[in-house]
């Protein structure tokens, strides 16, 4: 991951500098979130006390209560459904990918663990995972891949990893 990423907002942020404007720290959505996905980092800069989640840690389960917990609309309160999450985009680094890699070892636990499963991640020929557009950014193929062949990219960002292969589109219903 690179050092300068902006931070993985909480589901429904709105822009950026728009989210930084509006948040007032408070803290609502860390309190009510049940996963403890959401923390209020310390650290000095412009982003203190102001939530993020650390996919590496903890990643974002989509249960959808923070956004309408927030007082000051820095979250959209009117987000429920979850796949019009747009929290970043996950990126899969094929050169430490175990089914890219030919290591022997036939893995899908980012596809298996994905809450839009056979939307956001779909299976190349029933084996080589690929990131879609429908890709909201949770993290929990983050979280859960045993390799650390996973990063998501917040939405806000400008940058690309280097390894990142082409997005598929998003599946219609029916397919994948």
């Amino acid at each position: 991951m690179q050092a300068f990423l902006p931070p993985l907002r909480p589901p429904g942020a709105l822009a950026e500098k728009d989210f930084i404007k509006r948040c007032v720290r408070c803290g609502q959505c860390v309190t009510i979130c049940p996963h403890k996905s959401i923390i209020l980092p310390s650290f000095l800069g412009r982003h203190r006390g102001q939530p993020i989640i650390d996919p590496h840690k903890k990643p974002c389960y989509l249960c959808m209560l923070c956004p309408p917990s927030c007082p000051t609309g820095a979250l959209d309160p009117t987000l429920s459904d979850l796949t019009r999450v747009r929290m970043g985009q996950a990126y899969i680094a094929k050169d430490r990918c175990h089914n890219y890699a030919q290591t022997g070892i036939m893995c899908m636990t980012c596809y298996d663990r994905c809450p839009l499963r056979g939307q956001a991640v779909v299976l190349a020929m029933g084996l080589n995972p690929h990131m879609t557009t429908a890709c909201v950014g949770c993290g929990i193929c983050v979280y859960v891949c045993p390799v650390a062949a996973v990063t998501v990219v917040p939405a806000h960002a400008s940058w690309i990893p280097p390894f990142a292969e082409q997005i598929k589109p998003s599946p219609r219903k029916g397919e994948g």
